[in-house]
């Protein structure tokens, strides 16, 4: 996914983001069922590659549409692309 923003926000504060999301649509639960987790942020191009679930890419992707800020600064997230495997999502990405 691509990051819009001004600023650079640190892993943490990106991922405190998309946790704030989750929870708040889906409650504390469904944020369990998401599996969620950072396999690589590229603070350069504001990139970032998340793990979840296949049953709730959707979920997540909605979650993700959600956010209008880190860290009290304007930011939105844009999902690039949705693959399978974390080995055919970089091959789509260098394309």
């Amino acid at each position: 996914m691509q990051l819009d923003t001004e600023f650079v926000p640190s892993q943490k504060e990106f991922m405190d983001a998309v946790w704030h999301a989750v929870t708040q649509l889906y409650g504390e639960y469904g944020a369990s069922l998401t599996s969620l987790a950072l396999i690589n942020y590229d603070v350069e191009q504001k990139l970032a590659i998340v793990r979840t679930n296949l049953t709730t890419v959707d979920n997540l992707r909605a979650a993700l549409a959600s956010i209008i800020s880190i860290s009290g600064k304007q930011a939105a997230v844009h999902v690039i692309a949705v693959s399978g495997t974390i080995k055919a999502l970089c091959v789509k990405l260098r394309e």
